[in-house]
């Protein structure tokens, strides 16, 4: 109907989350106008997909899609109905300075998001941008090296095979970096893998996200988990897509649940409830 020509591009899977794809798929998604990218490891934090989008293309990340998720769950949401709620909370990140996360479980944590873009992801996109699906978020990514205080993960870390979190992992960050990561077996998985890379940068505080999506559950994937109203996440790691100005080898997302979120002075989240 709209006279569009689909090309099918396969690579071979990626390594990790966040590596770059292929210089001849990169190239390939700077002439695209859609972009559709179903895939195993997350290629969202990537030059290749800023770039594209920076070109003008409306792009889909499918992370790790299951057949289930293109029936029941996160998918079932009216995305439209969702997007004045989403662009609210995008709005405040966007007009906001500092920023207070806490939760029951126990995170406190500062972060300054000054100057720094909103971005509200609702799965429907405009030239320019990029949204994954099904899950829906607004989330902004901090001034680097301002971070300071504590994550307690207690919700789900959806990489490295951890998934929904058996018990909390705790990490301590300072100047925008962590400090310590403790906890049981799954925070070691965690700890290991970043270990790994030998890049510093694998540490930074990239990113504060919202989860917004009624329909999402939490169950381990996670553009299932990320969405799922009463959450929040930290991400860690690349920011260059967000706003931010740190690329690492990885971006790893890590959840709370019921977290209450103050922009100078002023409740926009607290638990399941957007007061935006």
């Amino acid at each position: 109907e709209r006279g569009a020509e689909v090309v099918m591009s396969v690579m071979k899977p990626r390594k990790k989350a966040g590596q770059e794809p292929p210089k001849m798929i990169a190239e390939s998604m700077l002439h695209a106008d859609v972009i559709l990218i179903p895939v195993s490891y997350s290629v969202t934090h990537t030059y290749a997909v800023k770039a594209a989008a920076a070109n003008g293309a409306r792009i889909l990340v499918l992370t790790d899609f299951t057949e289930d998720m293109l029936i029941h769950g996160g998918i079932e949401a009216d995305f439209q109905s969702i997007k004045p709620v989403c662009k609210a909370v995008a709005d405040a990140f966007a007009k906001g300075n500092k920023v207070h996360v806490t939760s029951p479980g126990g995170t406190d944590l500062w972060i300054d998001i000054t100057g720094r873009r909103g971005n509200a992801l609702y799965c429907v996109v405009e030239p320019g941008e990029f949204s994954t699906i099904p899950t829906v978020e607004a989330n902004s990514s901090p001034i680097e090296g301002s971070a300071n205080g504590r994550i307690v993960a207690d919700a789900s870390i959806p990489y490295l095979g951890i998934g929904v979190l058996d018990e909390p992992v705790i990490v301590d960050v300072r100047d925008g970096f962590i400090t310590s990561i403790t906890g049981g077996k799954q925070a070691e998985v965690l700890k290991k893998d970043l270990a790994s890379h030998n890049d510093h940068n694998c540490y930074n505080i990239a990113e504060l996200g919202v989860g917004l999506n009624p329909k999402c559950r939490m169950c381990g994937i996670m553009l299932e988990d990320e969405g799922v109203i009463g959450t929040a996440h930290i991400g860690i790691g690349t920011s260059i897509t967000l706003g931010g100005t740190v690329k690492a080898p990885t971006h790893y997302d890590l959840l709370m649940w019921n977290p209450r979120i103050e922009v100078d002075g002023q409740v926009i989240i607290d638990g399941d409830k957007v007061l935006v």
